[in-house]
């Protein structure tokens, strides 16, 4: 079974898993494999930007201004004076209540991340010179149910943001991506929706259709499958041109099974990679494994969160590396004979692999072609 990287595709686990037990089984790493999938959690993972600084502790906290951000309105909470008042969504506004906030000390400034409206108090946060934090929905929900708050409103949120940036310790201050980096992860993003839209309509053509509606199907694969291209292309042309993208992309491909969109999707989705830990490498992408214990009873180990767009490719790698990577091959057949899943095996490739690439970029240094596992 020949598997190549593509590194762009949205592998989906429920279709590709009896898919992958059948390829280690080819392969001789495992005999008939059971599968197995639980519910997915939310991620416990912290919330990394590119080039975030972490010097949080020089951050001067006693004046701390939150915003609860939707589409048209932003309601604003400050601290310590425990005042609140809604303002628009709208660059001058906002630049406005900052520059009279700054009056007399420098305010803390934070908001959670919201779809992209949260984007207007980031940059005009960091025009002015303040300090801002995106926090991540999760550790803001949790926050929530540890001050016992079961209502939701703008008003309430506001006030629990504001709470939350003044008790936490550890929040690390956002800085906007380089403009290349957020072309190539706009390239990226539409490139990905197009594979899931021709994996959609792959789907619906294999069952009966009407030759109009067939015929229908076929030209709009055709149509999105080379605008795709065109995308690839793009990508390609971005990274080649781009100093630091090149560099680095050289040393994420020099890792078994890591091709150049593997590569890219990593530069754009995951600009931090190589400042990070193993264990945070392995949790910004969901694949640190959670543990579900409690006295006696010891429940099973599950991923959950991170950017899936990066782990859809990382899978598909995982599966390239498996075929031309021993060292890779005979750990998965070591997973295999300690009675673990063949979607286990894959996992804990794919971990290793972004921990790897993370090493890589942090050492300056290409991968050998054979990494002990």
């Amino acid at each position: 079974m020949a598997v190549r990287e593509t590194g762009g595709g949205q592998a989906n686990p429920r279709k590709t898993c009896s898919t992958v037990a059948k390829y280690l089984a080819a392969r001789h790493i495992c005999p008939a494999i059971r599968t197995v999938e639980g519910p997915s959690r939310p991620s416990i993972i912290k919330d990394y930007d590119k080039d975030m600084s972490s010097n949080f502790s020089d951050v001067d906290r006693t004046n701390i201004i939150a915003f609860e951000v939707s589409k048209a309105s932003l309601t604003v909470h400050s601290l310590p004076d425990d005042r609140q008042v809604t303002i628009p969504n709208a660059v001058a506004a906002i630049k406005r209540l900052l520059k009279a906030a700054s009056k007399d000390r420098r305010p803390f400034i934070v908001c959670e991340a919201s779809g992209g409206y949260e984007r207007s108090v980031l940059e005009c946060s960091v025009d002015l010179g303040l300090p801002v934090h995106r926090a991540h929905g999760t550790r803001t929900r949790n926050f929530a149910k540890y001050l016992g708050l079961s209502a939701k409103t703008d008003a309430v949120d506001a006030r629990m943001l504001a709470l939350f940036a003044a008790k936490s310790e550890d929040l690390r201050l956002w800085q906007p991506p380089s403009k290349e980096t957020m072309e190539l992860r706009g390239l990226r993003r539409r490139r990905d929706d197009l594979a899931q839209t021709i994996r959609k309509e792959q789907n619906r053509l294999e069952h009966p259709q009407i030759k109009t509606v067939e015929r229908s199907l076929k030209r709009h694969i055709r149509a999105l499958t080379k605008e795709m291209n065109e995308l690839d292309a793009q990508i390609e042309k971005l990274v080649a041109d781009t100093p630091e993208f090149r560099h680095k992309s050289d040393l994420l491909t020099s890792v078994i099974g890591v091709g150049p969109k593997t590569a890219a999707a990593c530069l754009a989705y995951v600009p931090e990679l190589g400042s990070l830990t193993k264990g945070e490498a392995a949790a910004i992408v969901g694949l640190a494994p959670h543990a579900q214990d409690s006295g006696s009873l010891k429940g099973h180990r599950r991923i959950s969160g991170g950017r899936r767009e990066v782990r859809s490719s990382l899978y598909m790698a995982a599966l390239s590396t498996l075929r031309y990577d021993p060292a890779m091959k005979s750990f998965a057949r070591r997973l295999r004979k300690r009675g673990k899943p063949a979607k286990v095996a894959i996992t804990a490739i794919m971990r290793k692999l972004i921990v790897i690439m993370n090493a890589v970029l942090k050492t300056g240094e290409p991968a050998r072609r054979s990494m002990p596992a």
